[in-house]
C-alpha cells in the first residue's frame, strides 16, 4: 500500500454545491453562486473561433489576458498573476508562504476552501469566529503572532454575504505587520453596491503587503472555464507566478476572459439585474419572517441553526438545491426570477410548518 501524507486521513474533501431534481422533474441549482446567465454572445463567438486552435498549447504567460486585466484596472501588467479560478490563485499563495510553523488567519465561517488549502500546504490555520455574521477584525488583529505569514479577508464574505466598510478595513490593515501578507478575496466585487464597502484595489496601491483576488467565475459567467487573478505588488505577483502550474489557464479560458472584458458594459447590465433580484429575494424573505443579513454578493444567507438540514431537504424536495452548513445556516444563490420565485415559495412553506 502506498504511503500518503498523514493529513489526508483527517481532512475532508471540498464539498461543491449539488443539483437536485424535484418530483416534477424541475431542477434549480442555487447552491454554487453561479451566474444565472451564460456567456454573452460576443464571448460565445470568441470561444467558437478560439476552438480552432486547441491543438496548440495555450500561451503560458497569458499575455493578452494579463494586459487586458492590467488596462481595465489601471495597474502594471507586472502586478497581475493568474490561476485556474481564484481558488487556485489562493492555493498558489499558500505555496509561496508554506514553511513549517507558518500560520494563516481567516474568519470562520468563511470560504470553505481556506482550511483545505492550508492543510494541503502544511500551514497552521487560525480560525477567528465571526462576530455575528461579520468579520471580527479586532480579534483577527489580536491573533497575529510572529508565526503569522498570511491573512485572508473575504469581502463580501462567503457564505454570509456581509461586507467590511472602508474605515474598519483600513484600521485593521494599519495593525498588520508589513511582513504579513493580507489577501483581500473579492470574488463577488462586481455585485457590491454599498459605496462604503472599499474596493481593495484602492488599498493595495500603497500597501506592498496587500493583494486582491478576483475571478471570472461569478459575474462574468465563466465558472466552467476557470479563470481567476491576483493583483499585487511585483514581489508578491512574481512569487505567485513562480509556483503556477505551466499552461494552467487553457486557451479557451484566456480567449473568453479577454472577450468578457471587452463586453463589460453589457455584462454589468446583467449584474444589475441580479442585484435587483437579490434585493427582491431578501426583502421577501424578511417579510416572511426570516432574519437575512444585508448582502453584497450574489446570494443570501439564512442563519438556521439546527433547522439547516431540514430546510435544505425541504428545498430539495421541490427541486431546489441550496448550500447548507450543518448546524449553522444555508446559503442560497440568486438565480433567474423563476428560480427565485420557486425558492421563495419553498421558504414560505417551510416557515409555515
Amino acid at each position: 500500500m502506498p504511503r500518503f501524507r498523514s493529513i489526508l486521513d483527517t481532512m475532508p474533501g471540498y464539498v461543491p454545491g449539488k443539483a437536485v431534481v424535484g418530483p416534477d422533474g424541475r431542477s434549480f441549482k442555487l447552491s454554487s453562486n453561479e451566474s444565472p446567465d451564460g456567456p454573452l454572445p460576443s464571448v460565445v463567438q470568441a470561444i467558437a473561433e478560439g476552438a480552432t486552435q486547441i491543438n496548440r498549447y495555450p500561451d503560458p504567460a497569458a499575455v493578452r489576458l494579463t494586459e487586458a486585466i492590467a488596462a481595465k484596472l489601471e495597474v502594471p501588467a507586472e502586478h497581475v498573476a493568474l490561476g485556474a479560478g481564484s481558488v487556485t490563485v489562493a492555493q498558489e499563495l499558500f505555496a509561496t508562504i508554506a514553511e513549517p510553523g507558518a500560520e494563516v488567519i481567516y474568519a470562520w465561517r468563511s470560504f470553505e476552501a481556506y482550511p483545505l488549502l492550508a492543510d494541503l500546504a502544511g500551514v497552521t490555520s487560525v480560525r477567528v469566529p465571526l462576530d455575528g455574521e461579520d468579520h471580527d477584525l479586532d480579534a483577527m488583529a489580536e491573533a497575529i503572532t510572529d508565526r503569522t505569514r498570511m491573512i485572508f479577508v473575504c469581502n463580501p464574505n462567503n457564505p454570509t454575504g456581509t461586507s467590511i466598510r472602508r474605515d474598519k478595513l483600513v484600521a485593521f490593515l494599519d495593525r498588520v505587520p508589513q511582513d504579513v501578507l493580507v489577501v483581500l478575496d473579492e470574488a463577488y466585487r462586481e455585485y457590491v453596491r454599498d459605496e462604503e464597502v472599499v474596493d481593495g484595489l484602492t488599498l493595495y496601491r500603497d500597501r506592498p503587503n496587500v493583494c486582491v483576488l478576483r475571478t471570472f467565475s461569478k459575474a462574468y459567467g465563466l465558472a466552467g472555464l476557470r479563470v481567476g487573478y491576483l493583483i499585487a505588488h511585483e514581489p508578491v505577483a512574481a512569487a505567485v507566478r513562480k509556483v503556477i502550474v505551466p499552461f494552467a489557464i487553457n486557451h479557451l479560458a484566456q480567449v473568453a476572459a479577454v472577450a468578457s472584458l471587452a463586453a463589460e458594459d453589457e455584462l454589468l447590465e446583467r449584474v444589475d439585474l441580479v442585484v435587483k433580484e437579490r434585493s427582491r429575494v431578501r426583502e421577501t424573505l424578511i417579510a416572511q419572517g426570516w432574519e437575512v443579513p444585508p448582502t453584497e454578493a450574489n446570494f443570501v444567507w439564512l442563519r438556521l441553526g439546527d433547522r439547516t438540514l431540514d430546510f435544505a431537504a425541504a428545498c430539495a424536495a421541490e427541486g431546489i438545491a441550496v448550500r447548507p452548513f450543518a448546524g449553522e445556516g444555508a446559503r442560497v444563490s440568486i438565480g433567474a426570477p423563476a428560480e427565485n420565485d420557486a425558492f421563495l415559495a419553498a421558504a414560505a412553506a417551510f416557515r409555515a410548518r
